[in-house]
């Protein structure tokens, strides 16, 4: 297959629509999602995924806000590290640090408005590409496998999976990202409870603004819970049409 083909083909999946999901499709890409967020099952892998959109979310405040990025790495442990230079304080810095937890639930609602609008491969595509700039970043080996592992697998489904697999997947990975998001924020809690997460981010935060560590986790936790509850009414109203205006 030519360039030309190849290019023709990420095109028309693009822009392509699907019919909406069969409900036996969607249990399954929510029994999925939920099998990958237990942590007798799956978590301690699938959580690198969470990790790796957490150091991007980071990694563009930090470019938005006029820091020199200096690169990501992911350890083996599911947690990771984005370093910038700049202003030590400011509304820059705030912004870099703040946007770790919510970038995955950021990155699902919008996986949730495409999916809703029947355009599950275009999600996946946007999916690829986000891992492809995330992978440009990353300062260490570990993270450069996780995220060629990561990025291989979803483009084996996106290339040579039917439009059904397609959908699943697209769910699947949309319903994960809404509700790892504020686990995510419940791990961090539980960590600083148990003295294990001293650098969080909340605390970095605590030590930028006036607000004490706790709050900032509300107010990351907010963020997350908001996004899951939009994306949810915009998944299910994909599924007949409701409340998804784009939807016809």
């Amino acid at each position: 297959m030519s360039p030309g083909d190849v290019l023709g083909r990420i095109a028309d999946d693009v822009v392509s629509r699907q019919p909406p999901l069969e409900p036996v499709a969607v249990a399954v890409a929510l029994l999925v999602a939920l099998a990958a967020l237990l942590p007798w099952v799956a978590w301690r892998r699938t959580r690198h995924l969470l990790t790796i959109l957490h150091e991007g979310g980071h990694a563009a405040a930090a470019l938005v806000t006029g820091r020199r990025l200096s690169g990501i790495r992911l350890h083996r442990d599911t947690s990771g590290l984005t370093v910038s230079r700049g202003k030590p304080r400011g509304p820059g810095m705030v912004l870099t640090a703040a946007a770790g937890y919510p970038a995955p639930a950021l990155v699902g609602l919008g996986a949730a408005a495409l999916v809703g609008a029947r355009r599950p491969l275009l999600a996946l595509w946007l999916g690829l590409l986000l891992l492809a700039l995330v992978l440009v970043l990353v300062r260490n080996l570990f993270g450069l496998w996780v995220v060629l592992v990561t990025a291989g697998a979803l483009l084996a489904v996106t290339w040579w999976g039917t439009p059904v697999v397609h959908g699943v997947a697209a769910w699947a990975l949309t319903a994960f990202l809404l509700l790892g998001a504020p686990r995510a924020v419940v791990e961090l809690q539980r960590g600083r409870r148990g003295g294990r997460s001293r650098g969080s981010d909340a605390d970095v935060l605590a030590g930028l603004t006036p607000l004490p560590a706790l709050a900032w986790v509300l107010v990351l936790g907010g963020l997350t819970l908001t996004c899951t509850a939009v994306g949810a009414w915009l998944l299910i109203g994909g599924l007949d049409g409701v409340g998804a205006p784009w939807v016809g």
